[in-house]
């Protein structure tokens, strides 16, 4: 029994701990909360994405596409961007793809369009008519959708950009943007240039061509080099820009919304509010229906908030109104998990065990219920995870984070504290392990 009762103990302090970085660690800024759009403010933009020149798998080139966007706006100090597809119907009927980009803090939407804006669609696409036409290296060409076929390679298919300076154009020194490819850019590479010997493959930047060279051998090696009579600034920005991720499917901004970061105070403010509320009402009702078990099961949630909210700053999780709506769900569950368990061991009482055995017995009937109804839980949680959109995403997350650690908080927390305080015989011992009024 004194073990159980060290343990005991040892959770207490655990708690206090926990409770204490959560506090100081929120107070100081160390390791704040993650909050997502609807709470800490920011900026929604909505594009559409354009796929009529894609000629492969049009999937992987839009998540290619969310990616490197997401990729981008992360070099502009937003701490957990959201980016997001989304299918959504056109005026002709047609499903047209959407992407959904929430920045988070991001209150200058402006700026956010300009760093978006700023990402070059690279694109290598061969000459398919118009042969006598003269190629110049930086001519705009008419009907270029008509010259030009899809694209081939894009800017996903580029591993790394270099700036370096040689002889192009007849120039020497002339800046030029060096490009290489990844494996299986190299692959498409090597394969269009060697079946195209003698053909236009024209390089283009955000629709334009910035370089129309003639393929004079199959080039093995997927590096290609851009020389569009850049000065070195210009060369050295698109090279910074291709790095940092060249889009490779054209986007056009729909819609721009961004989200007061007063509102989202005050939601957090009514969230934090409502917890406390709701955790006090679930403390008196355990206390006051369950006597003793309800106390320990006080303890037992104590623990279970405080390493809940831990995690959600270690890992962390990006908490939204409806993440903190599944986090006070979660402590129900919590709760229930302990009525049963209580229930169970009034029976054994009745059934004249008492100590330790009706605790460890209670505990054995109890867990198969508990452990069913998690599991279904979990199980809920990750189809909503999986199949739903981002606010459905953070509810499913917190939820099934929340369930686990309930199940953690139930047979092992809420075990100890019954262990160490175990039923004992006479009218004392029934008080305290009795319910209600009874």
């Amino acid at each position: 029994m004194w073990a159980y009762r060290f343990s005991a103990v040892a959770a207490i302090f655990v708690t206090i701990f926990l409770g204490w970085y959560v506090y100081t660690s929120e107070v100081t800024n160390s390791r704040p909360f993650r909050l997502g759009l609807d709470l800490s403010g920011g900026t929604q933009l909505l594009y559409t994405a354009d796929t009529s020149a894609i000629a492969g798998d049009t999937e992987e080139s839009l998540d290619a596409l969310r990616e490197t966007i997401e990729r981008r706006v992360n070099l502009f100090g937003v701490a957990e961007p959201l980016v997001q597809r989304e299918k959504g119907s056109s005026i002709a009927g047609e499903g047209e793809e959407r992407l959904i980009v929430e920045l988070p803090g991001v209150t200058d939407a402006n700026e956010a369009i300009r760093q978006i804006g700023e990402t070059p669609v690279l694109e290598f696409r061969m000459l398919t008519g118009g042969e006598d036409i003269v190629l110049t290296g930086t001519s705009t060409l008419p009907g270029v959708n008509d010259l030009f076929g899809p694209a081939i390679l894009t800017g996903r298919h580029i591993a790394r950009a270099e700036l370096q300076f040689g002889s192009a154009g007849g120039l020497a020194n002339e800046p030029v943007v060096v490009l290489y490819s990844d494996s299986e850019g190299t692959q498409i590479f090597a394969d269009t240039t060697a079946e195209n010997i003698g053909e236009v493959f024209g390089i283009f930047l955000d629709g334009e061509p910035i370089s129309t060279p003639v393929i004079n051998e199959a080039i093995p090696g997927g590096t290609a080099v851009i020389s569009g009579n850049f000065t070195a600034v210009e060369a050295r920005d698109l090279v910074k820009n291709i790095n940092f991720g060249a889009l490779p499917v054209p986007i056009e901004l729909v819609s721009t919304q961004t989200v007061s970061g007063t509102l989202g105070g005050e939601a957090v403010r009514d969230g934090i509010f409502a917890g406390l509320i709701g955790f006090a009402l679930v403390a008196c009702f355990m206390i006051l229906w369950y006597r003793l078990p309800g106390l320990l099961a006080v303890l037992a949630l104590s623990l279970y908030v405080a390493l809940s909210l831990a995690l959600f700053k270690v890992i962390p999780v990006t908490l939204t109104a409806a993440g903190i709506a599944a986090f006070i769900l979660s402590i129900g569950m919590a709760v229930d998990a302990n009525v049963l368990i209580f229930a169970r061991i009034k029976e054994e009482l009745r059934g004249g065990k008492v100590g330790e055995a009706a605790v460890r017995e209670g505990f054995n009937r109890a867990w198969n219920s508990i452990r069913d109804s998690n599991i279904s839980s979990i199980i809920t949680a990750i189809i909503l995870f999986w199949f739903g959109t981002s606010i459905v995403k953070g509810f499913a997350l917190v939820f099934g984070l929340g369930v686990i650690v309930s199940m953690f908080s139930a047979i092992s927390i809420s075990r100890t504290y019954l262990l160490a305080f175990p039923p004992g015989e006479g009218r004392m011992g029934r008080f305290f392990y009795g319910s209600g009024i009874h």
